[in-house]
């Protein structure tokens, strides 16, 4: 099988997920890391940082594939920055799954979006560019997940819903079906969404209440 480079963007700890899924995926070679400029010649999990962000024009001009490999813990403004900043010059965004992964023949997916190990993804499902469907969330049939969204562990998102951009669901959270959250809303992790959310903030408990803006 023929291979091709793929760029990481981001040195933390999501980074360590990411590389292990395209590692077990095994379609992508990992060229390197690009990360904050004090962190040049480190290296994680055997790949070096190579380079910062100031590079990444010139990268991407050269046609390379990335992954955005920086976090998201309900903050997402770099991650969207970095992401169009290598999208206006030319870089690739594969969409990279996880073969222990169930992503239903039914249902699509954005680029540059990363489907984590144990993951389901269930027919006619929809989701957008730049997220992370982090290990063992279940995204159910005829969901629809916005751009720059994280769904974190064991997430449970029921069918019907509609998530729209740049939300976090934090692990361990249930959507009932046929629920839309307002786009830019965190949900703490643990939370049980029972009802619309239509005002974007902070949610957190059982059931979600909103706890600030």
């Amino acid at each position: 099988m023929n291979r091709t480079e793929i760029i990481l963007v981001g040195g933390g700890g999501h980074c360590k997920s990411c590389i292990d899924v395209i590692e077990f995926e095994n379609k992508y070679i990992i060229k390197g890391i690009v990360d904050l400029p004090k962190e040049a010649g480190k290296d994680i999990l055997g790949y070096e940082i190579f380079g910062n962000d100031k590079d990444l024009p010139a990268l991407a001009s050269k046609g390379y594939n990335f992954l955005i490999t920086l976090g998201n813990m309900g903050k997402s403004k770099r991650r969207i920055e970095l992401f169009n900043i290598i999208k206006k010059n030319g870089g690739r965004f594969p969409k990279i799954i996880s073969p222990k992964a169930y992503v239903s023949e039914h249902s699509e997916i954005g680029d540059g979006t990363i489907i984590m190990h144990n993951a389901i993804v269930n027919a006619d499902a929809r989701i957008g560019e730049n997220c992370i469907i982090n290990n063992k969330s279940l995204i159910e049939h005829d969901v629809f997940i916005g751009d720059d969204c994280h769904i974190s562990t064991n997430v449970v998102v029921n069918g019907n819903c509609m998530i729209q951009n740049d939300c976090f669901i934090g692990s361990g959270s249930t959507i009932k079906n046929g629920l839309k959250i307002e786009k830019e809303t965190i949900i703490g992790l643990g939370s049980v969404v029972i009802k619309q959310i239509s005002e974007k903030g902070v949610y957190y408990g059982n059931p979600v209440k909103r706890i600030r803006d």
